[in-house]
């Protein structure tokens, strides 16, 4: 395929630049050079950034096929704007081996919307007691960095330092779930506060996070290994984020959008598309976060897009599964939090949900700048589209959408991953 996009504005580090961009042979190619068969787009009032990058995506498969499978999720993810996912690895059976996780990766491959990257459990069936085949997965043809109980804290100190130090020699990462497991309690449902008692829903407090990620940051500064911190939700975290930064100690974090939006206030209508882990947060929190990303404390947006079937999802609050759809509107609420509020530049939008999550993954050929030979992975993005949510228009296989009946912009136009068109409004 071939493709000219005329007269777009192509997000740089430091300005946007108009320019026209051509796609062929899977790059980026000169646009003095393009053919005339090629397809033209008009690219007048579009920016073009970088494909985005996911680091934190459940695609169910294998084993949950009725609530995700790795073709629906990669097509949910091309609608979002994302050309590569890293898939957590909680599945059925659990990725924590290099036979599974070259087979994710063999799925991904066959699925023709976005670059799959399976992670790798930290410890064997996610039981928080043996290390995974964390090695054999960096070695193996799936070349494995990223390595997560996700779903599950490594609670065990002495577990998650020799995790840190067996996978600094190969460059890899260890993702945390960071939540302690006593502090929370097996019952937990909710942030811990006024809400939770007024609706009589166990609650867990904001320090079960906080608490277990001062220990791995200590934990990482000690063994001179990479961590990184999944889906940050309190301002106790953030503070703990920044003096380990300023310690130099090799951390990373990331944020989800619907920690950027959503408030523990949706709670009260005891509505289980709300039930997610960690807990939506009071207003402060969400504030804190904001800030921590747009000043860098928190590197990246990531998704935690955790699709679930309706006969997991529809129950009592108490009951239902955790987690909520995020792929197809993460641009979205990023704009609307981020950019919209001018908190945040669209370079800066770039590096958060493009640059750094690949370069955090050790992904190469994507995360590009949109230059002349480049991998041709980009998307197109309308910033001044609006739509209002419809759960039913979903490309995922699941419904739990939190932001159904909302107005959120609609900014992506066109997504391409290796060259081809993946999406297209």
């Amino acid at each position: 395929m071939s493709l000219l996009i005329t007269g777009v504005g192509v997000v740089g580090a430091d300005e946007t630049t108009t320019t026209d961009l051509y796609v062929a042979d899977g790059k980026l190619a000169d646009p003095a050079q393009a053919t005339d068969d090629a397809e033209r787009i008009d690219g007048a009032g579009l920016l073009a950034l970088p494909g985005l990058v996911d680091l934190h995506t459940h695609l169910r498969e294998p084993g949950r096929e009725d609530a995700e499978t790795i073709a629906s999720g990669t097509e949910a993810a091309a609608r979002g704007g994302f050309t590569a996912v890293f898939a957590m690895a909680n599945t059925t059976p659990v990725t924590d081996t290099a036979e599974r996780a070259l087979h994710v990766a063999a799925l991904g491959q066959a699925s023709g919307s976005a670059q799959v990257v399976p992670i790798g459990a930290v410890t064997a069936k996610l039981a928080g007691e043996q290390l995974a085949e964390l090695g054999l997965m960096a070695r193996s043809a799936a070349g494995v960095r990223v390595f997560s109980d996700d779903g599950r804290c490594v609670a065990d100190a002495r577990v998650m330092r020799r995790a840190l130090e067996y996978v600094r020699d190969f460059d890899g990462v260890i993702a945390q779930h960071a939540q302690d497991p006593d502090l929370a309690g097996a019952d937990a449902c909710c942030h811990e506060g006024e809400i939770s008692g007024r609706l009589g829903l166990p609650g867990w407090p904001g320090v079960a996070e906080s608490v277990i990620v001062a220990r791995d940051v200590q934990l990482a500064k000690h063994t001179r290994s990479r961590l990184h911190v999944c889906h940050v939700s309190t301002a106790e975290t953030v503070e703990v984020l920044r003096w380990a930064k300023s310690q130099g100690v090799d951390v990373t974090a990331e944020v989800t959008p619907h920690h950027l939006l959503l408030t523990t206030d949706e709670v009260t209508g005891y509505d289980p598309t709300y039930k997610v882990n960690p807990p939506l947060r009071p207003a402060e929190d969400v504030e804190a976060v904001r800030a921590g990303l747009a000043d860098g404390t928190i590197d990246i947006v990531a998704t935690d897009h955790a699709p679930h079937a309706r006969h997991d999802k529809e129950h009592a609050f108490a009951e239902a599964a955790f987690g909520m759809l995020g792929l197809e509107t993460a641009l979205a609420v990023v704009i609307d939090t981020m950019i919209n509020t001018e908190l945040i530049t669209w370079s800066r939008l770039v590096e958060a949900m493009s640059v750094l999550p690949a370069r955090i993954g050790r992904l190469s050929g994507q995360g590009q700048a949109l230059a002349v030979g480049a991998p041709a992975n980009l998307v197109l993005v309308d910033p001044t589209a609006t739509t209002t949510v419809d759960r039913a228009e979903s490309k995922s296989l699941s419904r739990n959408n939190p932001y159904h009946g909302r107005t959120l912009p609609d900014p992506v136009a066109l997504t391409v991953w290796n060259g081809r068109i993946t999406h297209t409004r």
